[in-house]
């Protein structure tokens, strides 16, 4: 390697974290704020990111996700651009619009921001926010903190030595660094390099996503509706405008990818109703493969893996940012309190402190998903009744729905410091 090469190479890395997304640039300001030094590699530049066109997904945040947000200085950026979730409509069997107008039938679920204890800190539900929004925020955060970003760059192999993991770049380019998080989705290098294994299997099912403009106001209530082909989701944005994200089958949802506008909005008002008025969509459309990918462990010597990386889930209950956002917030504070004492930062004895914390969630909570897809994407009547049964008894007994909306919002548990609002 050259030293024209090696020049923008910083010193004295802590830790290297392979993929600048949500979870990985989250995870590098929370490590920067508790006094280590992290470095970013990215296959993307960051301006790529944050153009409508890049990608076209929404987040549904969850409120301890958004406090850590809030105490790692991003919040005040994010806010403008947040919509507070302040209800959550579920039906199974119904037409869209049916339970807003007052005629919920019996297998009907009704989530409300007021039921939980958080809401006497003006908390809601959680928070919609736009991808690009949160890239962009996170992106002036990073740059802020002085925090170094190698892209457009590519991990082309990882080392684990017994002393520090050695990351080569695909322009070879070559970093060393007690621990190196592997954070650039399922497809991860960091990953495989470490020999950690993958189960999981692909849905018959494709997530087609849009944005909408509605005639009238949604009033922060997000809306899921249990259909035979799979949950079909209206997620209020800013602005009075909506995230639909759309479940079909494969051969229905490549249809919608490339149906002309006018087709596409033909299918979406049969789909929508018209219980919000008229509904207009706003930029392109994007569908995404739903699989389900889940890593055999979360650490190995010297490596250590962090959202999709570690975890694929399906979109049915809008968690897999959530579960990566508190990934970042724990193996945050096991490797900034590790330093603090003095400790090997990238000893398997400090990361498989991240990967007790994180295991048993992660899996039960993955789990879960995978039943609510197999249960709720289909339409045989024994299985129509038995879920409407278990919606109408939780609709009914209070604690259960204030167990399920504190659960969704990230706040059960052992909550690392930074999903408490704290700082490190």
């Amino acid at each position: 390697m050259t030293d024209a090469v090696a020049a923008d190479i910083p010193k004295d890395i802590d830790v290297v974290i392979a993929g600048a997304g949500v979870a990985g640039a989250t995870l590098a300001l929370a490590l920067k704020q508790g006094g280590l030094s992290p470095v970013l590699i990215d296959p993307q530049p960051f301006d790529a990111q944050l153009a409508p066109s890049f990608d076209g997904r929404a987040w549904a945040i969850a409120y301890a996700a958004f406090r850590q947000w809030r105490a790692l200085g991003v919040g005040a950026a994010l806010e403008p651009h947040a919509q507070r979730i302040e209800q959550i409509l579920v039906t199974d069997g119904k037409t869209p619009g049916a339970s807003a107008r007052g005629g919920p039938g019996p297998f009907f679920l009704r989530f409300d921001s007021a039921e939980i204890a958080d809401s006497s800190d003006g908390e809601p539900l959680g928070y919609l926010l736009e991808n690009r929004h949160v890239r962009a925020a996170l992106a002036a955060a990073i740059g802020a903190a002085g925090i170094p970003v190698l892209a457009p760059a590519k991990v082309a192999r990882a080392e684990f030595g017994a002393r520090e993991a050695v990351v080569t770049l695909d322009d070879g380019r070559v970093l060393n660094a007690p621990v190196a998080v592997g954070a650039e989705g399922r497809g991860s290098v960091i990953r495989t390099a470490a020999r950690i294994g993958a189960i999981g299997w692909d849905y018959p099912q494709t997530g087609v996503v849009a944005t909408v403009r509605l005639e009238r106001p949604h009033e922060g209530v997000a809306h899921e509706y249990f259909l035979p082909g799979g949950p079909f989701a209206i997620l209020p944005l800013t602005d009075n405008r909506a995230s639909l994200v759309w479940t079909e089958s494969r051969a229905r949802g490549a249809a919608l990818k490339a149906a002309r506008p006018e087709v596409f909005q033909a299918h979406l008002d049969r789909r929508f109703g018209d219980f919000l008025g008229a509904v207009r969509v706003e930029g392109p459309v994007f569908t995404y493969p739903l699989s389900l990918q889940l890593a055999e462990r979360f650490v190995a010597p010297r490596a250590a893996l962090l959202g999709d990386a570690a975890h694929g889930v399906h979109p049915i209950a809008g968690q897999g940012l959530n579960l990566g956002l508190k990934g970042a917030a724990a193996l945050a504070e096991v490797l900034v309190d590790a330093a603090r004492l003095g400790e090997d930062i990238g000893s398997e004895v400090v990361l498989e402190r991240y990967a007790a914390w994180r295991r048993f969630d992660t899996v039960t909570l993955s789990a879960g998903m995978d039943a609510f897809v197999r249960l709720f994407s289909n339409d045989n009547p024994a299985l129509r009744l038995a879920r409407g049964l278990g919606m109408a008894a939780v609709n009914r007994i209070g604690p259960a729905r204030r167990f399920f909306m504190t659960e969704a919002g990230g706040a059960m548990g052992d909550l690392p410091r930074l999903l408490r609002g704290e700082a490190l």
